[in-house]
């Protein structure tokens, strides 16, 4: 075994272990103390942002965050036509106070603030048992595409822009997913639609990771920030649930949700 493949799993599983008891405990908890870890979350997420598009505003990158974490937790709270401007403000704002990709930083921005909302209404008006679907489909997406790309190897997905990810960890990603989809297709009433669906949103977990690596190729930085030992910043670590919690809310419009149960 080549041990430079595997020189960064120790420090990924103990900090994975670490994110796994601190996330299951807020999702478990729900409600006030979930929305506060998510509303953390964002904060931190647009912090690093900012960090990696103009390093010069490390004043305003903590202005920002600090404005979507209050934003994130207010929202949540509001009837969602009210909402829905409150969640863009923290990119108007933004736009004013940053010399270096300004329009990166308020797509990306809303983006992340969206999923943030889409999270916290999800476990809200649907308990448990999807967040947990949700949460299981990304992590076994990012589980099996780490082990698959390592151990089988072969043609890169992009690798102008994420060098590591293989075709082989991608498409092991979907099955992984077809999985955690089957299991709770026996559960629950969701059928095998379920799927499709579960497929769907490790794509767009993907998808979330894609992009976001292709803004530390932008500004040449290895991680969005040092804060996980093993795994970077908290956009290195959960851009695959942004990716995931947009599609949900875009879906859900389309298809409703749960899956298969309107």
């Amino acid at each position: 075994m080549s041990s430079g493949k595997w020189d960064d799993l120790a420090p990924r599983l103990f900090s994975a272990v670490a994110m796994v008891v601190v996330g299951a405990l807020g999702v478990w908890l729900g409600g006030l103390w979930f929305h506060a870890m998510i509303s953390v979350i964002v904060g931190l997420m647009v912090w690093e942002l900012v960090k990696m598009l103009d390093t010069e505003r490390s004043k305003s990158a903590l202005v920002l965050a600090m404005t979507a974490g209050a934003v994130a937790m207010i929202s949540i709270e509001l009837p969602g036509a009210f909402a829905l401007p409150l969640l863009l403000a923290p990119s108007m704002i933004g736009l004013g106070r940053m010399e270096k990709g300004g329009v990166t930083y308020a797509v990306f921005t809303a983006l992340i603030l969206l999923a943030g909302y889409g999270l916290m209404a999800l476990r809200d008006d649907f308990g448990l048992t999807w967040m947990v679907w949700l949460l299981l489909v990304v992590v076994v997406t990012d589980i099996a595409g780490y082990f698959a790309g390592r151990l089988i190897g072969g043609p890169k997905l992009w690798p102008r822009v994420s060098p590591k990810k293989t075709w082989s960890g991608t498409v092991a990603g979907w099955v992984g997913s077809s999985i955690v989809a089957l299991l709770f297709a026996g559960s629950t009433q969701a059928g095998i639609g379920l799927v499709g669906v579960s497929i769907a949103v490790s794509m767009a977990s993907q998808i979330g990771d894609i992009a976001e690596s292709a803004i530390k190729r932008r500004s040449g930085v290895k991680d969005s920030s040092n804060l996980i030992p093993g795994h970077g910043g908290l956009l290195d670590r959960f851009d695959g649930m942004l990716g995931a919690a947009l599609f949900i809310v875009l879906a859900g419009q389309l298809i409703g949700f749960p899956p298969g149960t309107s």
